[in-house]
């Protein structure tokens, strides 16, 4: 697949992405564009950055621009949904050198009828290597590392195990699933065509997502933040906490303690404003 996107990499403030996830240093060679790093880059950024709706529930929009993304993001330390996840992360691996198409995928969670591709991923490639890989920063709950886009191929990831699997051929792109085994088994956590996706396509689908009364995330406060260790989720007033080896705890909030676990838990910081708006 071509390198066919521009994601506006030259505009994105490197230093200042790597020190927000925790990774300083973007001096010319420490950040060459090998699996390593690619590695190193997105075990970083979903550990780092939460995912979160709340600017939809606090009646906001949600710009893509790379400006808007990096403000929020990064020097605000906000989280974000899959699009704003994916496109902040393409910047920065097309910034460093790598080959980076967008994909878009469809969440199933065992569901047996079409849903709408509203989940952003991407397609990756670094230089001098055959292959891709399989970037899905935006989910909330990991991988937390890329995966190889290999039919078959099964990761163990600290303890979090995921699947792909190629189901069938679809025209000349293919149908994949990605897989992960949860506390009831494996489970088709969502399906994508590796058809290039740009911008534009990842704006439309956003504004669904962000606006339609169908969409889950236009209903309630949806937070995730995945440590590598735990998967904390936040789903309106239940807070769930699940570890690698599947056990769980269940923790049902009140309205007025939701501020304070989102700034505890998730590491996000509501204004003054914003937390008594969440309350209410």
């Amino acid at each position: 697949m071509e390198r066919s996107h521009d994601w506006h990499g030259d505009a994105l403030d490197l230093s200042a992405y790597l020190e927000r996830i925790g990774l300083p240093g973007d001096r010319a060679g420490e950040r060459a564009p090998t699996l390593d790093t690619l590695r190193a880059l997105q075990r970083a950024h979903v550990t780092a950055i939460p995912f979160e709706n709340l600017e939809i529930i606090l009646g906001r929009s949600i710009p893509l621009d790379l400006p808007s993304l990096q403000d929020k993001l990064v020097r605000r330390r906000r989280g974000g949904y899959c699009y704003e996840h994916a496109i902040l992360f393409a910047a920065a691996l097309e910034r460093l050198g790598f080959g980076v198409v967008g994909l878009h995928g469809r969440v199933t969670l065992g569901a047996t009828s079409p849903r709408p591709a509203t989940h952003a991923l991407l397609h990756v490639t670094v230089p001098g290597l055959d292959g891709a890989w399989l970037c899905d920063v935006g989910f909330g709950s990991g991988p937390l590392e890329p995966l190889e886009l290999k039919d078959g191929l099964e990761a163990d990831q600290d303890g979090w195990r995921f699947r792909l699997e190629r189901r069938t051929a679809e025209l000349d792109t293919g149908l994949w699933t990605l897989h992960q085994l949860g506390p009831e088994g494996w489970i088709d956590r969502h399906t994508f065509t590796v058809h290039p996706q740009y911008l534009i396509d990842y704006v439309v689908g956003s504004h669904f997502v962000a606006t339609s009364p169908r969409s889950p995330f236009t209903t309630r406060p949806f937070a995730q933040r995945f440590t590598g260790s735990e998967h904390h989720v936040l789903d309106g007033l239940t807070w769930t906490t699940t570890l690698s080896d599947g056990s769980c705890s269940v923790q049902e909030l009140k309205p007025d303690q939701v501020p304070d676990v989102l700034d505890d838990v998730f590491d996000i910081t509501l204004s003054p404003d914003d937390r008594d708006r969440l309350r209410s």
